[in-house]
């Protein structure tokens, strides 16, 4: 029996109007994701893929074409939905805990769940014995780890990931990519990271998607049909990794 979809993007354009021209960002975009799948999207700068999470988010509403997740159309943002951006955005006079506190603000959760909440997400992500600390005091990767952290707090279906470690160093990266997939697996989140990094893409992802150039479109989806956790070594990843920078080239080439 096939997992369901829990999105489905149909035929999704979107403009934005720069100066007195307008800008097709997105055009025509079709795209379903499983629940509980890990879906990598990549691309150039520019082919839409930070924009396509906004939309998913529901933090932008003016576009064409239809986004419905768990049957029902995005019309706003919602608690089901979580977003972590590349810049963690704690608040820096705020604790860990508070900072993933605040995530449960509007949540319907007694406050001694709320509480609970808190304290085993940030036990999930490792941050335990920094609870009390203030953004100032961790490192990039920690501060991080505090950001995923808030968008789990609420256990939303969806977390969404827009270049989640791309202002860390190589060695931070890597063990933040770990801790991800261990996180996935723990919480059955379905997850969408948008990313630069092909390597990346293709250790986390069950399938990775490659956008056109603007406007963005799907140009091709790569399915990664290696069990986890995986081996960075394995020469299947290292297979898949090329053919998808070989589909990034080609498509800026056109």
């Amino acid at each position: 029996m096939s997992t369901p979809e829990i999105i489905q993007i149909r035929k999704v354009s979107k403009r934005y109007r720069v100066k007195s021209e307008t800008l097709r960002v997105l055009d025509g975009l079709n795209l379903a994701v499983r629940q509980g799948e890990f879906l990598s999207i990549v691309g150039a700068s520019g082919c839409g893929k930070s924009t396509l999470l906004r939309l998913l988010v529901g933090l932008e509403r003016d576009y064409e074409g239809e986004i419905v997740v768990k049957g029902a159309p995005v019309t706003g943002t919602s608690l089901d939905r979580g977003l972590v951006f590349q810049e963690h955005r704690l608040f820096p006079w705020l604790t860990v805990e508070q900072n993933v506190a605040v995530a449960l603000e509007n949540s319907s959760l007694s406050p001694r769940e709320k509480r609970q909440s808190v304290k085993e997400h940030i036990e999930l992500v490792g941050l335990g014995a920094f609870a009390a600390a203030y953004p100032h005091q961790l490192s990039g990767g920690m501060a991080q780890r505090a950001a995923i952290a808030r968008g789990l707090a609420n256990r939303p279906s969806i977390l969404l990931l827009d270049e989640p470690f791309g202002a860390l160093d190589a060695l931070t990266r890597t063990r933040l990519q770990n801790e991800l997939q261990q996180i996935w697996q723990k919480e059955k989140v379905t997850m969408i990271l948008v990313t630069h990094d092909v390597e990346e893409a293709v250790y986390l992802g069950d399938r990775v998607v490659v956008m056109e150039p603007r406007p963005g479109r799907i140009r091709k989806s790569f399915s990664v049909d290696v069990p986890h956790p995986r081996d960075r070594r394995d020469p299947v990843l290292k297979s898949i990794n090329d053919d998808v920078r070989s589909e990034i080239l080609g498509a800026d080439a056109n």
